[in-house]
């Protein structure tokens, strides 16, 4: 009965080695343009390259152990929801109002040790608390650049000083 049970298990992980998921594999095109609209030194880039890019944005690095089943697919599932939550690939497309609203988050999370996720820090490591200031500090930066976008001109003086109409004033018409 474990024999069988074990010849099994086997049998499903040899199969399960063909059922890869879709590689998340596009253009650094799409991270350029982030980078150059939000304004990235290149101390940022570095981290944001090395803890974040392969998670949210369209273009991952795959290690050796994405090659193994499950944990590719595993990985796949982080990759997907870590896009839906903030994909700098995207960034294009924002409103201000949402690029605004991610960055708040981006801020929140790493404040909060939430990112990145402990499991990818099993095999990544934690991010270094001095990154996690700098990210924390670009970020911030970057939404106060978003945010002045978005403030209402102000009203124009005007040469001449306003005249006040009693409420006594007779109009003639003739």
């Amino acid at each position: 009965m474990i024999k069988r049970i074990l010849f099994l298990f086997v049998l499903v992980f040899l199969i399960s080695q063909f059922l890869r998921p879709t590689k998340n594999e596009a253009s650094y095109d799409s991270i350029a343009t982030f980078e150059a609209t939000t304004t990235v030194s290149a101390e940022v880039k570095s981290i944001l390259q090395n803890q974040c890019y392969d998670c949210h944005s369209n273009v991952t690095r795959y290690p050796w152990y994405m090659e193994v089943s499950p944990v590719s697919h595993w990985m796949a599932y982080h990759i997907k929801e870590g896009k839906e939550h903030f994909n700098v690939s995207e960034w294009e497309f924002y409103t201000d109002k949402q690029k605004d609203h991610k960055l708040e988050e981006f801020i929140e999370m790493i404040e909060k040790k939430e990112m990145p996720l402990e499991s990818y820090t099993w095999m990544h490591g934690k991010l270094p608390a001095n990154d996690a200031e700098k990210l924390i500090n670009w970020a911030k930066e970057t939404r106060e650049t978003i945010t002045k976008g978005k403030e209402k001109p102000q009203e124009k003086a005007t040469d001449s000083l306003p005249v006040k109409v009693s409420d006594s004033t007779v109009l003639d018409s003739i």
